[in-house]
């Protein structure tokens, strides 16, 4: 089953602006689909770096490529052969040289960091940077809410036959990726103790960092902790969310909240296999909020920044996005079908002074809650991002 992805048309759009374009995400998630439909309309060749025949094709990379030249060529899983990046260079330059300057080489990649640091040394100027995420709201309808909710974005999990096989597909993921992939990149931790550490960030979905606190539950020190927590940010699995930075002169909260970006992933790392077990725990305005954070994250328009706001005198916003024409978004997540307006967040939006100001609820129509404070859905607000 075929679904046109929203980051389609950026990714055609950079293919013909760069020589390189690297699309990032973790495993799962659709990337191979979309590349091959990026293909399907031109000349190309397809090389999965994980498999050993395919591997074996580019013992003399250069030699091999250099005969694809007049094709796009796709390399999955592009991290497990570093050292190809420096032959990348050399091909992307005497390609311009005979003429053909953009649209070579589209590069996937599940590990953002190695693939980001290798790029970075070889192709600085030739290569340009798309991550896809999960099926949003946009790609499966307003109807689809609940379910991306409670399966999370990930295709096999979200397009599932049943809640059953939904559960068992992220089940599997999550061993697959403890047990193979993440040792695969080097890193020796014990599988048990970073799958403790991972479903301790689901039990604290969206909140603050304690790195301290965290140590203290699995018997490491914060340093460790914070390593375990880029390796699952690098891996694209965790977000960290950074909070606003301004002159206001109150007291802000410095530390970032944390969210398991897949919501699906966190209900399956709390043992919660149907959505009445996600609406009966304490996890699910939690749950919900991450949701909707990735969701508009994800649509959100090249430099854009996101981030949270909160004060110790208790004002706060769940996220706030600066758009670079200088408009400040606020908006705040309520997993409720009357959301009420607290005295936090009316302090935060006159520190922010925002231009537009939401509150994202379960709700079916988009109304005023006050003159300039709207309500809305997620589906809705996805719509006004991309508008």
């Amino acid at each position: 089953m075929w679904i046109a992805r929203t980051l389609e048309p950026k990714c055609r759009a950079y293919l013909a602006e760069f020589p390189a374009v690297a699309l990032l995400g973790p495993r799962q998630v659709g990337k191979t689909t979309l590349a091959q439909q990026l293909a399907a309309s031109q000349p190309s060749l397809y090389l999965d770096l994980e498999a050993p025949s395919d591997r074996a094709k580019l013992a003399e990379p250069e030699l091999y490529l250099r005969e694809h030249s007049d094709k796009l060529v796709i390399l999955d899983e592009v991290q497990r052969l570093p050292e190809i990046f420096q032959v990348l260079r050399g091909l992307i330059d005497a390609n311009r040289r005979a003429g053909r300057a953009n649209g070579q080489f589209l590069l996937l990649g599940s590990a953002s960091v190695e693939l980001i640091q290798q790029s970075s040394e070889s192709l600085a100027g030739r290569i340009a940077y798309l991550e896809l995420s999960g099926l949003s709201v946009l790609e499966l309808g307003e109807a689809a809410s609940q379910t991306l909710w409670i399966r999370g974005g990930f295709p096999n999990s979200v397009l599932a036959t049943s809640d059953a096989s939904s559960s068992r597909w992220r089940e599997q993921f999550i061993r697959t990726y403890l047990e193979r992939d993440i040792p695969q990149l080097g890193p020796r931790i014990p599988a048990e103790t970073l799958r403790r550490f991972w479903t301790m960030l689901a039990h604290g979905q969206g909140s603050l960092l304690n790195a301290a606190a965290l140590g203290r539950s699995l018997g490491v020190d914060g340093k460790t902790i914070r390593h375990y927590l880029d390796l699952l940010t690098d891996l694209l699995l965790v977000r960290c969310l950074q909070p606003l930075h301004t002159n206001s002169g109150k007291r802000l909260v410095k530390s970032a909240k944390v969210y398991v970006r897949d919501s699906g992933l966190v209900h399956t790392l709390l043992g919660l296999d149907q959505a009445e077990a996600v609406l009966a725990h304490p996890i699910a305005g939690a749950s919900w909020e991450g949701a909707v954070v990735e969701t508009l994250l994800s649509l959100l328009p090249e430099r854009a920044i996101p981030s949270f706001y909160r004060t110790s005198a208790g004002a706060e916003m769940d996220l706030v996005i600066d758009y670079p024409n200088g408009q400040r978004w606020a908006i705040e997540i309520k997993r409720s079908l009357t959301p009420k307006l607290s005295r936090g967040f009316h302090q935060a939006r006159a520190d922010l002074q925002p231009h537009r100001c939401f509150v994202v609820a379960p709700v079916q129509d988009s109304y005023p809650l006050t003159n300039d404070v709207i309500a809305t859905n997620m589906y809705n607000l996805a719509q006004e991002i991309v508008r």
